[in-house]
């Protein structure tokens, strides 16, 4: 069964072994966990719902609570505490588009607001409830997530919105396709989300992000249906494709999209590049990236972040013995480490990750072989469950993302992580903060950084440390002149840094374009570009 408080299944567990938990007290001393509050007392929270009945609508608070939140540390920690300030009034399951139409239009005639649900797996704030003075209809697309038609010739697949990443790729699979988007939420998060937040897979650098992905596509708005037609190109005018890219359900839901596939690869591998110092192997990926070989990932994982991984891998004896062999090739500290992947058929895939080899051993590179990169491909949507594991031992994790051409990357890379360790320091609190390259352009780069803090177990005192470090650190982000998310959208927590990027014109054109299909402002409102 789904956690309702925190991530993922609840029968996966991930263990801090004693060498992990003693790495992080040392740097940050002991945090303490809070003491969950029990879900029957978090749902007794809630008041009655404000919208009448309805056969598609479910009003228990039991599915409210459920839709009530996504995944930011905000979230958890109203959940895990029992704060539930808000919660939708009731909980809409479609089946089809024509039940969409009749929810939004059952929405409309109650005066209720309406929040798009798809996996829940927003870490932006893309969930909550803004305006509690009039009710919300949530409205959970997960009964929709059928494949709707393939089509062989144009590599096009057309699925019901609401598909979740597992189920989408079997059914593409057993037809002999992939998608290839791999987000690290893959096992929650559906297809709408995907298009209406811009995400990025991990393995983008093959199959490209969503956008060069979604070919076209149906969306349900308050003034009617939009029907986007798929062209592999066209000229006319603005791309109705890029208002719906990025729009997280501000102008509709998106029902059904058609996305672009490709034939499932014959060959599929990680392997692991260890480089003596970080400005290397910067040189060595971004003339990667420019070569624009064949690979389909480059991730690059500055020299905190390489030890960081290496000490909460658990297996101490194996990795002492992969630094001591390492140390004598000329990475010991301070080695960075690049996880390379090639995907596709034997005659791509072999001679790219070969060139790929060649060029880092010229810039110090050493190869480490699958061993790290096939243990990546195993746990890679296992990861996140280590959020669950610090938690229960006291501490928080939480990244912020960005993207910035090559010349900002590595001075970015350091304000991000100076402004993290100084957001706390006030109140004589460290922050263990480390960041990794994890899609890569020949523009530039993404610039992910992650940071761990003490939990004090108080909830106005863990909320305020995590307001005063997002704060800090998205300062950081636009003042080095990157973007304030490159793939998990903006929701309520980046909207009040979009403005330096988008510009007051810019803000005010999305606007229109809001009130366009959505004269009352009932979609999803507070989200993306605040009122």
């Amino acid at each position: 069964m789904r956690r309702w408080n925190g991530w993922g299944d609840d029968a996966v567990e991930m263990e801090l072994g004693v060498e992990a938990r003693a790495f992080l007290q040392e740097r940050l001393g002991q945090g303490v966990a809070p003491r969950d509050a029990a879900f029957d007392a978090a749902c007794a929270q809630l008041g009655p719902g404000r919208l009448p009945p309805h056969p598609l609508v479910d009003a228990s608070p039991q599915a409210r609570l459920l839709h009530a939140f996504g995944q930011s540390l905000p979230d958890w920690l109203r959940l895990r505490h029992g704060r539930i300030h808000a919660a939708p009034d009731g909980i809409g399951y479609p089946e089809s588009g024509e039940q969409v139409r009749e929810l939004l239009a059952f929405a409309t005639a109650h005066g209720a607001d309406v929040i798009p649900y798809g996996g829940g797996t927003s870490v932006a704030g893309h969930l909550g409830v803004q305006d509690r003075a009039r009710p919300v209809l949530s409205i959970d697309m997960g009964r929709m997530r059928a494949l709707v038609s393939l089509d062989r010739e144009a590599q096009l697949a057309t699925f019901q919105a609401g598909v979740a990443g597992p189920d989408l790729e079997a059914q593409l699979r057993a037809h002999g396709y992939t998608l290839g988007h791999f987000p690290q939420s893959f096992e929650y998060s559906t297809l709408g989300g995907w298009v209406v937040t811009r995400s990025s897979g991990q393995q983008s650098l093959r199959y490209g992000r969503i956008e060069q992905l979604f070919a076209g596509g149906t969306v349900e708005t308050p003034q009617g249906r939009l029907e986007i037609p798929t062209f592999p190109a066209s000229s006319t005018g603005v791309d109705l494709r890029e208002m719906v890219l990025g729009s997280e359900g501000r102008l509709g839901i998106l029902t059904q999209a058609t996305v672009r596939i490709s034939r499932l690869p014959q060959i599929e591998a990680f392997h692991a590049v260890f480089f003596p110092r970080w400005e290397g192997a910067l040189a060595a990926v971004r003339e990667l990236a420019q070569a624009r070989l064949p690979l389909s990932m480059l991730r690059l994982s500055n020299a905190v972040e390489t030890t960081t991984m290496l000490k909460l891998a658990g297996h101490p004896r194996l990795v002492r013995l992969l630094e001591s062999w390492l140390a004598l090739r000329g990475c010991a500290d301070g080695k960075c480490m690049l996880l390379v992947g090639v995907s596709g058929t034997k005659a791509q895939a072999l001679p790219a990750l070969r060139s790929a080899l060649k060029l880092a051993r010229g810039y110090g590179g050493v190869h480490a072989g699958r061993g790290l990169g096939e243990r990546w491909r195993r746990n890679r949507f296992r990861s996140v469950y280590l959020r669950n594991a610090a938690w229960a031992h006291g501490y928080a994790i939480d990244t912020v993302e960005t993207a910035l051409d090559w010349p900002r990357v590595s001075e970015a890379m350091e304000s991000i992580e100076r402004a993290a360790a100084g957001a706390l320091q006030a109140s004589g609190e460290r922050v263990h903060a480390y960041t990794h390259l994890s899609h890569l352009y020949p523009q530039g780069a993404s610039v992910y950084s992650t940071f761990v803090f003490r939990l004090t177990g108080n909830f106005e005192a863990d909320l305020l440390r995590w307001r005063q470090l997002k704060d800090r650190v998205s300062e950081a982000i636009v003042a080095a002149g990157g973007t304030i998310s490159h793939q998990h959208g903006v929701g309520t927590d980046h909207a009040p840094w979009l403005a330096a990027e988008k510009g007051e014109l810019g803000l005010g054109a999305m606007r229109a374009l809001f009130r366009h299909f959505d004269p009352d402002g009932r979609m999803n409102p507070g989200k993306l570009v605040a009122p």
